[in-house]
């Protein structure tokens, strides 16, 4: 899993074409990590791939699929309901596919989240997103 996210934030820190290798590296990782316990880290490795196939372009040029990404998704938040990620991550593909109505009320659970033991720098970066895009909702 933890391998994963570092392959997949260096695919962010690439960006464009350039990060498709790493964006298709990452996705094999995550779907070995699902084979050997889609459970572990409540789900994380569910949530991690759904990003990947909300956010990188569907074929001819990449793999994604915005039904598998919400089926992927909506598993990791069944796994974790209550979780920062999964709930912020639903919410951003809700307003990414046209359902910002819908959106709401995931990210104000993401900011209700319970704080993560040794994730505190990640879950304060996380809310400042939580908080910009809900901004961003309700300026329009």
């Amino acid at each position: 899993m933890w391998e994963g996210i570092v392959v997949s934030s260096l695919a962010g820190e690439k960006g464009g074409l350039g990060a498709l290798g790493l964006v298709k590296q990452a996705k094999v990782i995550y779907e070995r990590a699902i084979g050997i316990d889609g459970g572990a880290l409540e789900g994380s490795a569910y949530n991690s791939l759904g990003v990947l196939y909300y956010k990188v372009p569907g074929w001819p040029v990449g793999f994604g699929d915005k039904a598998k990404a919400k089926e992927l998704l909506l598993k990791a938040l069944a796994l974790n309901p209550k979780g920062i990620d999964p709930n912020f991550f639903y919410g951003e593909y809700l307003v990414e596919t046209g359902h910002a109505d819908e959106a709401v009320v995931y990210l104000e659970r993401a900011l209700q989240a319970p704080p993560r033991a040794g994730r505190q720098i990640a879950d304060t970066g996380r809310r400042e997103e939580v908080r910009a895009l809900l901004a961003k909702l309700k300026s329009h």
